[in-house]
């Protein structure tokens, strides 16, 4: 794979974050101009999430059969024309089909950098195929530096609707054009993909008849140890529990600020402007804590601190602290998520990638469809339910993940170097193993 399709990976995820952030914010509180109540909102969000996941699934799959870059493509184009539906609807339909299908309002909070939702199972392959295994971690890590930088710049868009309502336009149309210009970027998405080129991967055959079978036969295996089925297991259970976690946050978290302190678009713009300011050189020192650590024990240590931090959030008197509260969050969860993404890709077949990524996702997508909707009744009568309860399912999280995964390093860190610094694979990974974790006699 192309090395040079970096900087236009770089590119669209630096877009894809820029727009992420203001429509995060904006969304729901639109959602409250447009006379929807928290279980109204909740409901919206919990739908589109199911629309969402749906789509995760479908670019998994047909990224791996008919390329990532084509996959890309229709997302852009597909992001471009749902946010110009919300723009002209506020009709729960098309609310809940744009924002599902679009991305709109779900790019996982502040400080994600836009790692969230169906661009990941087209992007990360192309991103693990374009270096070797061992900087692999690094280059994750990069991407999220850039997203969240864009982040940073993307939320102070959220000033924009409050200066047009002080001009005299109503808070529903000053809403509107913030869509608009989402769908603008969604067009400059596909532009910057265009130029990606993408090679077929590379065929690993297996020794065994076990595991799941590849189009061309064959089976698609992980490794090292981890047969692809064994994989993908342990991903549904652990991030099914982590997307209970994500659901009480997310876009919900907008809203607790907005219900909690009685703060607008703009006062939480300049916090998530901060917060991606903050937790960006985070993503730089990804790969260094996860070769000192590795990369399950960085996951686990990061996931658990933030989560105290999490419950510590819940008790600040003011905005202002708990806006610091939740940069030092996301300053943790930016340390360990290249190492969670790289890891995943470290051990699937390269093949198959995109769709272990894809089914890896599904239950974070599914199960954070049931946390809004909880979280918008029981803020009726607990205003911070959504804090306490991201809190409860991410520690859990964190212990069903250490048991899963500890025993399974990466390629890069279960075998040594070559001479020429690559893992053994060179671009892409280490050895191909069969479906019992042996070597294969060929890669």
């Amino acid at each position: 794979m192309p090395s040079g399709n970096l900087r236009w990976l770089f590119a669209g995820r630096a877009l894809r974050s820029f727009g992420t952030a203001f429509l995060t914010v904006v969304f729901p509180l639109y959602l409250a101009q447009e006379g929807f109540r928290s279980v109204g909102v909740g409901a919206i969000l919990t739908l589109s999430a199911l629309a969402g996941a749906g789509l995760v699934a479908a670019v998994g799959f047909f990224g791996d059969r008919f390329g990532r870059r084509t996959a890309l493509l229709g997302l852009a184009a597909l992001g471009s024309l749902s946010a110009a539906a919300i723009a002209l609807s506020g009709n729960p339909t098309v609310l809940v089909l744009g924002s599902g299908i679009g991305g709109v309002g779900r790019g996982g909070g502040a400080g994600s950098g836009g790692q969230w939702g169906p661009v990941l199972p087209a992007e990360q392959p192309l991103l693990a195929a374009s270096v070797p295994g061992r900087e692999r971690t690094a280059v994750f890590g990069r991407i999220g530096f850039v997203g969240v930088l864009a982040g940073a710049a993307g939320s102070l868009v959220a000033v924009v609707p409050g200066a047009l309502h002080a001009a005299g336009w109503t808070w529903l149309d000053a809403y509107r054009v913030i869509f608009w210009i989402g769908a603008l970027l969604s067009v400059a998405m596909f532009a910057v993909t265009l130029p990606i080129r993408e090679a077929p991967p590379r065929a690993q055959p297996t020794a065994s008849g076990g595991g799941m079978r590849a189009p061309g036969g064959g089976a698609a295996d992980a490794r090292p140890g981890l047969s692809t089925g064994q994989l993908l297991g342990r991903l549904v259970v652990t991030n099914g529990v982590n997307g209970l976690g994500i659901g009480f946050l997310g876009p919900l978290l907008t809203y607790w600020f907005h219900v909690r302190y009685g703060v607008g678009s703009a006062e939480i713009g300049v916090l998530y402007t901060v917060i991606n300011l903050v937790t960006a050189l985070p993503y730089l020192g990804a790969a260094r804590l996860t070769a000192r650590l590795g990369a399950v024990r960085t996951v686990v240590l990061t996931r658990v601190i933030g989560v105290a931090i999490l419950v510590g959030m819940a008790l600040m008197p003011t905005f202002v602290l708990a806006g610091i509260a939740y940069a030092l969050r996301m300053a943790f969860n930016s340390l360990g998520l290249p190492a969670r993404q790289s890891y995943v890709m470290g051990v699937a077949d390269e093949r198959r990638r995109g769709m272990v990524a894809a089914i890896g996702m599904l239950p974070a997508q599914a199960t954070s469809t049931i946390s809004p909707i909880v979280g918008g009744i029981l803020m009726e009568t607990f205003v911070d339910t959504p804090l306490y309860g991201a809190a409860l399912f991410m520690g859990l999280n964190a212990l069903m993940y250490y048991y899963a995964f500890r025993g399974q390093p990466p390629p890069e860190e279960a075998a040594p170097a070559r001479g020429d610094g690559a893992t053994a694979a060179g671009p892409g990974d280490g050895v191909a193993r069969d479906d019992r974790g042996a070597p294969s006699r060929t890669a």
